[in-house]
């Protein structure tokens, strides 16, 4: 007998294939990451050129590094940096509105100047700005990213809070109670959900949920855009994840705790609450989060329904643009490459992916410390 191993060329085949796949995907994990921090610390550490609505009311010679300038305009004080035409200078001193200066900053070069030319300030963005304001303007020089952040969670919470209840409700129904000829009929309906465009959910809110809305609330209540019905049709996108996900994990829940229980003399409700739940508390947690995650990353709805300017407001009826709809309309814009606006967008784009990567990070903790294991 020959008990020589063989070799199985198409075994090796899958087992490469799979390997590469595996690398690829994190090689492209990897890019991604770099290509949002790269352009990240670019908006970080570029100088954005600022109207100060300032003039210089003399001549400037080549050497000199003295003169007046305009009392009107935006104030300038001492360390700024500003520039006349192509030439920058670095404010010493100010003495009721004589500039002291040092002519030349940043390898510019000194040159004459003539009365009357305009007078620009740098400005560069701050993490303290960025995370401590709540005005969102890149064009003039105001970034505070919590007008749209706030916007964000308020259409993700409301989603959630249509989503997750409902989603349960379903799971549920589906694994206890549904027979598996209606389970075999209605999971597929509900995936049908899951594949409608989201394009399509979003003419949906901004043509049938806000006018439903309105005729509710009243037309002076709820805006035309507004975050309550880009949020409530995020919940009906979600709720087949969060039904699916759930269903999965009450459906691994083994047959014996449920005999257990109606030896015990519970009922089939009491039995699903109070029994298979806690058993899939660790995949319904998870499944729970990942449809967080979707609503947060959600784009074309918001974009279509939530509004189209940055707005911070905890009212659901007015309208406010949220991170993924602000990036579609200025991505969509007229906007030059390597300008401020330009890597404003990929600073949103790497705040979503740590918050994204966040609850990710948070749901793998919570299936490891809840997780059920039978026998």
């Amino acid at each position: 007998m020959n008990l020589k191993k063989k070799r199985r060329v198409g075994e090796s085949i899958i087992h490469g294939f799979l390997l590469l796949s595996s690398v690829l995907s994190i090689f492209i994990t990897v890019g991604i990451i770099i290509e949002l921090g790269t352009e990240s610390m670019l908006f970080f550490t570029r100088k954005q050129w600022e109207s100060t609505n300032k003039a210089i009311i003399q001549d400037i010679e080549i050497g000199s590094t003295e003169f007046f300038v305009s009392e009107s305009g935006a104030t300038i004080k001492e360390g700024d940096l500003i520039r006349l035409s192509d030439e920058e200078m670095r404010v010493v001193e100010v003495r009721n509105g004589l500039l002291i200066v040092k002519r030349g900053a940043r390898d510019t070069k000194p040159v004459f100047h003539a009365n009357g030319s305009a007078i620009e300030k740098a400005n560069q963005v701050t993490l303290l700005e960025f995370f401590g304001k709540t005005d969102w303007n890149p064009q003039i020089g105001r970034f505070g990213i919590w007008a749209l952040v706030n916007a964000t969670l308020m259409t993700s919470l409301i989603a959630l809070v249509v989503a997750l209840p409902i989603g349960l409700s379903v799971a549920i129904f589906l694994s206890e109670y549904a027979s598996h000829r209606f389970r075999s009929v209605l999971k597929p309906i509900l995936e049908v959900l899951a594949g409608i465009p989201t394009v399509v959910y979003g003419y949906f809110a901004l043509t049938f949920m806000t006018p439903l809305l309105q005729s509710i609330l009243g037309k002076n209540v709820v805006a035309i855009y507004n975050t309550a019905s880009a949020g409530i049709v995020i919940g009906i996108l979600i709720i087949p994840l969060v039904s699916s996900m759930s269903e999965d994990a009450l459906s691994a829940v083994p047959n014996s705790l449920r005999e257990a229980a109606y030896g015990l003399g519970a009922t089939k409700f009491e039995t699903a609450l109070q029994v298979v739940v806690p058993a899939a508390f660790s995949g319904i947690a998870a499944a729970f989060i990942v449809a967080t995650s979707r609503a947060i990353g959600e784009t074309m709805i918001v974009a279509i329904a939530a509004g189209a300017g940055p707005n911070f407001t905890f009212n659901p009826f007015e309208a406010a643009e949220t991170m993924t709809g602000h990036i579609v309309r200025i991505s969509g814009g007229d906007l030059s490459y390597n300008s401020l606006d330009y890597n404003s967008i990929f600073a949103i784009g790497l705040l979503l992916f740590i918050m994204t990567l966040s609850l990710n990070v948070i749901s793998q903790k919570i299936v490891k410390k809840f997780r059920e294991v039978y026998q």
